[in-house]
């Protein structure tokens, strides 16, 4: 962590990307070795996450938490077009293997197990917890601002710019199974920052969303959302 703390401290560009760079790396081989094994690598992935995001706190100032009802509505909001669109848009199988990951502990650790709860409860707990600080940052505060300037810490957080809203969100759908939503729900979280001037509100409606959306998979057996 020191190594990393003094190149977080040197670069805020790498503050920013490193983490995050680190838990895509870990998201994309989670499957590779196994179903058996993917469980336990998700939560060395979620145990890794947040010791970067406490490795980066200091030297992202813009990543604190912040609360309003703009940030449950389009958390809300999100989860809602998230499941509603489901039935009806074809999913991104240039990066993703048809079916998703259907990420079931039942099926591997048997029904109603304290194994596959805790797995459950691990996920969610990641999706919410971890999951929104490493992205906001790197998608809505860091990308977005240095599509359009290289030095991004001299644009303010609510400087507008179509072409960069755009194209973040894209490239936040593009990484998504179901892109559609994805597109749309980058649209709204970066919708956030501008208008609050902090990126704290996107992550909060990032946590709801996903919170909801775990809720969602456990309650109606829709594991393939994960």
């Amino acid at each position: 962590m020191e190594f990393l703390r003094k190149k977080f401290a040197a670069s805020p560009e790498a503050a920013r990307f490193i983490p995050f760079l680190i838990f895509l790396v870990l998201t994309t081989g989670q499957d590779m070795l196994g179903a058996e094994y993917r469980y336990w690598l998700y939560l060395a992935k979620t145990l890794i996450g947040a010791w970067l995001i406490w490795g980066m706190r200091p030297f992202v100032a813009e990543m604190r938490w912040a609360f309003s009802w703009e940030a449950v509505a389009v958390g809300v909001g999100v989860f809602v077009i998230w499941v509603g669109l489901d039935p009806f848009v074809p999913k991104n199988h240039l990066f993703f293997k048809p079916g998703g990951g259907d990420w079931n502990p039942h099926t591997q650790f048997g029904a109603g197990s304290a194994t596959a709860w805790m797995l459950i409860v691990v996920r969610i707990v990641g999706s919410s917890v971890v999951v929104p600080p490493l992205e906001e940052t790197f998608y809505r505060s860091f990308l977005y601002r240095y599509l359009v300037r290289t030095d991004f810490l001299n644009l303010p957080l609510n400087h507008r710019h179509a072409v960069s809203w755009v194209g973040t969100a894209l490239v936040f759908g593009l990484v998504h199974y179901e892109w559609l939503a994805g597109v749309l729900c980058g649209l709204a979280y970066q919708w956030l920052v501008l208008c609050k001037n902090r990126l704290g509100d996107a992550m909060t409606a990032h946590a709801i969303t996903n919170f909801l959306l775990g809720l969602w998979v456990v309650w109606r057996g829709a594991w393939g959302f994960w």
